[in-house]
């Protein structure tokens, strides 16, 4: 079988880095813009990681898992890469765009490949509107925040705020509100994956938002765009016996 040119990428943890060492020894290693396949080796943060330093080079991720959680890795075995890159199948995933305006009159743009959350950054509930589309659908939630999340990242903190689990290839995202008060009863909404939302907040000086991109936070966000983005799109590769679809149903499933 032919030797595929791999980057190896590991987190910092000591398993890690000696899983690095013993995999580069058998096959090599290859700059990520060089390679066919990337291979970060750590848990579902250092694959975020990966995904947003080099999701733009078009390249297959199939990810080990060396971390506490690896719900986007294979399980790390020495032995039968090659073997089972070559059986391994694809899963597609777009990541949302989030586009945040601060009271300072800044823009920050990010990408998240799980979700994109808001939350209150002080003791008093956040006042947000919702616009889906340029059409308000909320005039005022009052929470403790809110979050759109792709199928990939809806067993996560999405998963967590008590909203559902969404099916990948689905064409929906997730609106999950995060500790609602006010509609007591809103439990969030399944929208298109191409509906544009965006949040405002009523009162930012009193009741300042922060929003957050996977890892990226943006502090006293005035208001904030999130919609699927139509020009990135990432290839991650998982073993047939456990793949992510298969995941994501055995999740809801867990007594």
């Amino acid at each position: 079988m032919a030797q595929q040119r791999i980057a190896f990428l590991a987190s910092p943890s000591p398993d890690a880095q000696q899983a690095l060492e013993a995999m580069t020894s058998r096959h090599g290693q290859c700059a990520p813009a060089e390679a066919e396949i990337l291979c970060p080796l750590g848990g579902d943060g250092f694959m975020l990681q990966t995904l947003h330093r080099h999701g733009g080079l078009g390249i297959p991720v199939y990810g080990m898992k060396l971390g506490t959680v690896g719900f986007l890795m294979n399980h790390f075995v020495e032995d039968g890469l090659i073997e089972r890159l070559a059986a391994a199948e694809p899963a597609k995933l777009r990541p949302l765009e989030m586009s945040a305006q601060t009271e300072s009159g800044a823009t920050v743009t990010s990408l998240a490949y799980n979700e994109v959350s808001l939350l209150r950054q002080t003791r008093q509930a956040a006042h947000i509107s919702i616009e889906l589309n340029d059409q308000t659908r909320l005039d005022e939630l009052i929470c403790d925040g809110a979050m759109v999340a792709t199928p990939a990242g809806s067993t996560a903190y999405n998963y967590s705020a008590g909203g559902p689990i969404l099916p990948l290839g689905c064409g929906v995202v997730a609106l999950t509100p995060i500790a609602p008060f006010r509609p007591r009863r809103w439990r969030g909404a399944l929208l298109k994956a191409d509906t544009e939302v965006r949040f405002r907040v009523l009162d930012p000086y009193k009741r300042p938002v922060s929003a957050t991109a996977d890892s990226h936070e943006v502090r006293d966000v005035v208001e904030v765009a999130i919609r699927e983005s139509r020009d990135r799109m990432v290839t991650l590769l998982f073993d047939p016996e456990h793949n992510l679809e298969e995941r994501i149903l055995s999740e809801q499933f867990v007594a």
